[in-house]
């Protein structure tokens, strides 16, 4: 496997090539060898070997050369122990090939489930198009519903190696590989034991970090053993811990519409949702301070007034903390000469904790069917009984409003009392793959195998800080005890349930008796089951005149089930919170594949090798019928130093459970702009006359001479996603052409590896949720009225919310998308021997020339290269120097200048063209050095974002900003410099 690795290197295909190249020497003939030497002995050692064949990433033919016609880079167990990361996302997002994760540690803390999960996305193009396997083989889903797979589930101490292809690859591997695929190939062959202790932190003094580890194994002629044990743990970050985001804030152009005031940022600007509560009488309203006066609503402190807001940002988190335990095995048992047994194991636990502001509850929440008028009493025997816990000054100043006879009110408050709302997840990842592999003989040397696999995740989800809005209705009315005794529930069936009554008039009034009536814990069970089974044969079919035709066919069957229960409360929406009912669904598949390998020419003028590599594949969904897949590429060796190669391929992509199956369930989505904003009675835009077309617009407009948001309209707007179970599979399309130039027999650049690829992915029919600026937009201007189904207005004000304010603005998935990519991937690498020591460099680098989707087929592309979390340049460069038991190293990764999302910028008065709002570039460095203080023992110490490189400031109201983080944390380091230390003992 070492030789497979090293003739990957020789090839210029791998990104990792010089410190696994360093790694290799070290361990070869002696340290004191000269460098010449070494290499001596190395070409010595392979040249009495026999030729071994090795399956490459892409195709299931094994061949001696480890050449792959598409663009292939590997990432090595060097690169991943450099970086000191306790996760394998981490290494994978600073590859310029990948796009900004849907779900990492810093950016999941509002997350309803799957909290701190690890994705990875290729190409921007959605984790759900990117396919990862271990050892070629598939993964169980670490998300409900989804195909995306936990990375935290995977040992890093584990890996051998990771192999990153980017393009179609569903010919070879099946659904999801539209973006490509990402193979995480783990070690085999160890003997002995390596221990790995690792502590280490941020400079602000949290993100602690502890990790622990220790692989194991034994290896003979009759096969091998391996296991893995590991523990970490990465602490929490808050919000309230860094400058940038200890504060609520906003653009103030998420009020006013106005581009103008895009970088004028309010801060603060604070809930107007408080723990003292806000109240709304017939007319005005009004607060409390701490001493119980009644003092005027000033939300952020304006006029010299005091703030009686609320900062959300001090309870809220940058990074979440998770932890882990971790245990792996792998293993070959020879049963013959020519057949042996082999299995995989894993098992990973983790802990998540979440924990984000008490909960903001309005009266609507608690009696919708009024819009949120609570009724100040209640009738006894047929008179008015007023409640004795509403105050006299509010009792004085309402009246009947829905006709009643009880005078009404409205309220918001903070439920402080309740609690932070948070979450605590246990999540639980299991898998284990055996099968039988070896060789036969036909009229040639052929291989096979044959496995079966299982896999599982659970979650069990305990979360706090909502309430029973059932009992809390009843427990806000209240009436006068027995002969003017202590306030009762006014319900004789809500007092026999425990009902006691609840005071919201001030700070800290709810009683414990109260609170626990009302509050109601929540629950969310998840789980994620994958069945496989599979085999192959590959082997040579005959001579050809350039060589032997290679072939490879195979089978597979494959079945997924998910399911996800929330409790009853959540289900029905009468916790306050989300409406999330359940969704459960499965499909099957069974595919059969054809693979083949093709030497053309061999040993001619400007041909040293020419082979054409074909692939089909062709699947039967229970869900969405028959699919075919296919890969034609081509390997061109014009002479030993250059090769060129490229592919084109149809992939499929059949729709995941969620996609299918998903029930409404309500969210609430941040960062919209309504198009509305800012228009008056006679205004002339492109979006005017369609918005005054609407009743509570055109009632907004009449009273404040313009259309006019509130900080509540702002923060309050909601939605519901839903499934489409008529969904068929989408289609990529993908052409990849580039160059490979080893420059072996130019003595000064003989060290040297470049390669150049273009991509270009097309995907049709793609499979996508509608996008809710794109459906504000498109219903206004008047280009797609379908749109104007997914959104809902308050035909008048209701509460803190005005006339005309968005209500819901809903999503649903459909065929109806595009999306296309393209650009160039550039990789070198050199070392070689400079002064005592060793120098390796390596640089990988992407220019994404465009990247576009399309949310229906008419509408018009949308550009998304260059815009936040998709920035067209993006660089990482490696550069390690080792001398005898010395070794240093430094990565910087590069993200180039990233613009505001276009329609975001559009629906803005006057509208910005598209990237005219930028940020500038980043560049983050992390320095590593390692000692060998004796054999077997290393010491190394580590810092990340060694500068301590600032994220952007995309604050809250723009796109791309991270609830909490004031910055897009996906894409961004939202934490800071951190260090990290540990020792390694082999034993």
């Amino acid at each position: 496997m070492s030789r497979s690795i090293r003739v990957i290197c020789l090839s210029g295909l791998a990104v990792g090539m010089g410190t696994a190249y360093a790694q290799e020497m070290q361990t070869q003939g002696g340290q004191n060898q000269s460098g010449a030497a070494q290499q001596q002995a190395a070409a010595a050692t392979e040249a009495q070997q026999p030729m071994q064949r090795i399956e490459v990433t892409g195709s299931r033919i094994a061949s001696p050369n480890a050449d792959s016609p598409s663009p292939l880079q590997v990432l090595s167990a060097a690169d991943i122990a450099a970086s000191g990361a306790a996760n394998l996302q981490q290494v994978l997002l600073d590859n310029p090939t990948m796009g900004s994760p849907a779900i990492s540690r810093t950016n999941s803390a509002f997350q309803t489930a799957s909290v701190g999960v690890a994705t990875v996305d290729l190409r921007n193009l959605g984790t759900s198009r990117t396919l990862v396997l271990v050892n070629g083989r598939r993964f169980v889903s670490g998300i409900p519903g989804e195909s995306a797979v936990d990375l935290n589930s995977i040992p890093t101490d584990f890996i051998e190696r990771v192999e990153l292809l980017t393009g179609g690859a569903s010919a070879a591997y099946g659904s999801d590989a539209v973006a490509g695929v990402v193979n995480i190939i783990t070690k085999r062959s160890f003997n002995g034991i390596m221990l790995d202790a690792q502590m280490g932190e941020s400079s602000k003094n949290d993100d602690q970090k502890r990790k622990f580890s220790a692989t194991f194994g034994t290896s003979n002629d009759d096969g091998f053993l391996m296991g893995h044990l590991g523990y970490s743990r990465q602490g929490h970050v808050w919000s309230r811990d860094r400058e940038r985001s200890s504060v609520d804030q906003q653009s103030r152009a998420a009020s006013t519409g106005n581009s103008a005031d895009l970088f004028t940022i309010d801060r603060p600007f604070y809930s107007s949702f408080a723990p003292q509560g806000r109240f709304y009488p017939d007319s005005g309203n009004f607060t409390y301070d701490r001493a119980g006066n009644v003092i005027p609503f000033n939300t952020n402190g304006t006029n010299g007034g005091v703030a009686t807001g609320f900062n959300r940002n001090e309870f809220r988190s940058i990074a979440v903390p998770v932890e882990r335990y971790l245990f792996a095995t792998n293993g070959e048992l020879k049963i013959n000469e020519k057949t042996r047994a082999f299995m995989e194991g894993t098992y990973a636990s983790s802990h998540v904790s979440t924990s984000i502001e008490p909960f903001a509850l309005g009266a609507e929440d608690i009696f919708p069917s009024t819009g949120g008028q609570v009724p100040a009493g209640s009738m006894v025997n047929g008179a008015l009984v007023l409640n004795p816990l509403v105050p006299q000054y509010l009792q004085d100043r309402i009246s009947d409003n829905d006709g009643d006879g009880i005078p009404d009110y409205y309220f918001t408050r903070r439920l402080a009392e309740v609690g932070s709302r948070g979450s605590t997840a246990e999540r639980d990842t299991f898998r284990f793959v055996t099968g039988v592999k070896g060789e036969f003989d036909a009229w040639k040397t052929w291989n096979y195998e044959v496995y079966g696999g299982y896999g599982q995740t659970k979650e069990a989800q305990q979360s706090t800080g909502q309430v029973n809005v059932l009992n809390f209705a009843q427990a806000l009315q209240a009436i006068p005890g027995e002969n003017g005794g202590a306030p009762v529930c006014a319900s004789a069936d809500a007092r026999a349930q425990g009902c006691v009554p609840i005071n919201v008039f001030g700070y800290n009034t709810i009683s414990p008796e109260a609170l626990k009536y009302v509050t109601a814990p929540g629950s969310l069970l998840t789980r994620t089951t994958q069945k496989l089974v599979g085999g192959q044969i590959n082997g040579e079919v005959w001579d050809l005149p350039a060589g032997p035709l290679g072939v490879a066919a195979g089978f597979e069957w494959r079945k997924e089930f998910s399911s996800a229960v929330p409790d009853a409360l959540t289900q029905a929406g009468l916790n306050a919170g989300n409406a999330t009912p359940p969704t459960a669904g499965e499909f099957s598949v069974k595919e059969i594949f054809l693979e083949t390998r093709v030497p053309l020419l061999k040993d001619m003028a400007f041909v040293k090798e020419l082979s054409f590599l074909g692939a089909f594949r062709h699947g039967d969904y229970s869900s969405v019928g028959s699919t075919n897949s296919w890969n034609a590429g081509v390997e061109w060796t014009v002479v030993d130093d250059v090769k060129l190669r490229g592919t084109r391929s149809l992939s499929t992509r059949a729709p995941n459970i969620n996609e299918l199956y998903q029930a409404p369930s309500q969210d609430f989505p941040s960062g919209l702009n309504d198009p509305c904003l800012g228009v008056t009675a006679t205004s002339n835009g492109q979006y005017d006359v369609l918005c005054r077309a609407n009743p509570g617009v055109a009632a907004n407009i009449a009273a404040n001479g313009a259309f006019t948001l509130t900080q509540p309209d702002i923060q309050g707007v909601s939605g519901f996603n839903r499934g489409n179970p008529n969904l068929q599979a989408e289609k990529g399309r993908s052409t990849t052409a580039g160059v490979v130039w080893t420059p072996r027999s130019i003595d000064v650049l003989k060290r040297f590896t470049f390669t150049a690829d273009y991509f270009n992915i097309k995907i049709a029919d793609a499979i996508l949720s509608t996008g809710r600026q794109y459906a504000l937009q498109s219903c206004y201007n008047g280009s797609n009225p379908a749109m104007c189904s997914f959104i809902t207005r308050r035909p008048t004000a209701t509460g803190n919310n005005s006339a005309g304010s968005l209500d819901l603005v809903d999503t649903a998935v459909s065929n109806t998308g595009g999306f296309t990519t393209e650009g160039i991937d550039l990789t070198a690498a050199w070392n070689d021997r400079v002064g005592p020591g060793r120098l390796s460099t390596k640089l990988a680098y992407t220019y994404v020339k465009k990247g576009w989707i399309k949310e229906t087929p008419d509408a018009e592309q949308d550009p998304f290269a260059g815009e936040i979390g998709a920035p067209k340049n993006k660089a990482l460069f490696d550069i390690g120097y080792k001398w005898n038991d010395l070794s240093v190293s430094a990565t910087m990764t590069y993200i180039g200048r990233s613009a505001l999302d276009d329609q975001f910028l559009a629906a803005l008065t006057p509208a910005l063209p598209a990237n005219s709002v930028k940020f500038g570039s980043r560049t983050y460095t992390d320095l590593q050095a390692s000692y060998q203080i004796m054999k077997g023992t290393e010491l190394y110490f580590g810092l990340n974002n060694a500068f301590d490189t600032k994220p952007p400031a995309i604050v809250s109201g723009m796109p791309g900003s991270d609830t909490g983080v004031e910055t897009a944390a996906g894409t961004y380091d939202p934490i800071g410099r951190r260090w990290y230390a540990g020792v390694r003992v082999k034993l």
